[in-house]
């Protein structure tokens, strides 16, 4: 499956929410646990996600098997990795937990090979990835490493976030096929995680760590759940529907961009050499992948 430019457009758009919300997950983890962070993210992403369902009249399905791929969707896709991701922020820093993440598209293609006819392992997409994958590692440097077997079971946990990632973007296929619109995809996978982790909330009495929490916290958390759960996720399907599993999961090579990009923006810091020449690599495997330039200069 092929990324038009569209796709592209909507794979940088996804990049920069997703990019964005490793600088919020630090901001609400100073005044919330991780599960309340989770699940104040899924259920106002859900409400969200509904209204929108509401204003484009789209068809909502009754069907108990769909709801049942929501949920599955939902443990792949949001419970799971949200949950490895945040914790696993807690032992180590967002630029490690960034090399670990880029890690889902290596995973996809494996992933994708397996359970996918028409997303095989070419060899432009094989390579690009690795080039991809090595560009994130300059791009952050290897200070970034410095923790490494420090905290074994974090670092393992953004790990298991990836492939979960992985499995989600296959799985996520057959609501296309369906013919459900993306935006109800993502409401109905929010949903089901919503209310998983509403029975969590119930059980460690996190409600009163909301009460707590400061005013930086919880707006850290809303903009999470709108911009980078709820808008995300709209894009996210509509990507995952036009251009596949393993183009959708690029967009992890392109997070750590974002991020610097916003250091340079907001916090007024400087581009590195390093991180410029990670940038070019991570062009270059987002240009081996696309293969049209290839194919224009062949």
């Amino acid at each position: 499956m092929k990324m038009s430019t569209a796709d592209w457009v909507m794979l940088a758009a996804l990049s920069f929410l997703w990019g964005l919300s490793y600088f919020l997950i630090e901001i609400a983890l100073e005044g919330l646990p991780v599960l309340v962070i989770v699940s104040l993210r899924i259920a106002l992403a859900a409400v969200v996600l509904w209204a929108f369902v509401l204003f484009t009249r789209a068809e909502v399905p009754r069907q108990a098997s769909v709801w049942t791929a929501f949920l599955v969707m939902g443990l792949l896709n949001n419970i799971a990795p949200f949950t490895l991701i945040v914790w696993g922020q807690t032992e180590i820093t967002s630029s490690l937990a960034s090399i670990l993440n880029a890690t889902t598209p290596i995973f996809a293609v494996i992933v994708a090979a397996v359970f996918l006819s028409d997303e095989p392992p070419t060899r432009n997409k094989i390579v690009g990835v690795l080039i991809g994958f090595a560009g994130v590692v300059v791009m952050i440097g290897p200070e970034a490493f410095g923790q490494v077997g420090d905290a074994v079971l974090p670092q393992l946990a953004v790990v298991g976030a990836a492939l979960s990632y992985a499995f989600a973007g296959v799985f996520g296929r057959r609501f296309h096929r369906l013919g459900i619109k993306p935006v109800v995809s993502a409401a109905g996978q929010v949903t089901m995680s919503a209310l998983v982790m509403g029975v969590f909330m119930l059980a460690t009495s996190g409600f009163g760590a909301v009460a707590d929490a400061g005013t930086s916290a919880l707006l850290a958390v809303v903009i999470l759940a709108v911009f980078c759960t709820a808008v995300a996720y709209i894009l996210y399907f509509r990507i995952l529907a036009a251009a596949g599993a393993t183009n959708l999961m690029l967009v992890t090579f392109l997070i750590p961009v974002t991020a610097v990009l916003l250091g340079v923006l907001i916090l007024d810091e400087r581009l590195q050499p390093g991180e410029l020449i990670g940038m070019a690599l991570i062009a270059a495997s987002l240009v081996a992948i696309d293969g049209r330039l290839l194919k224009l200069r062949r």
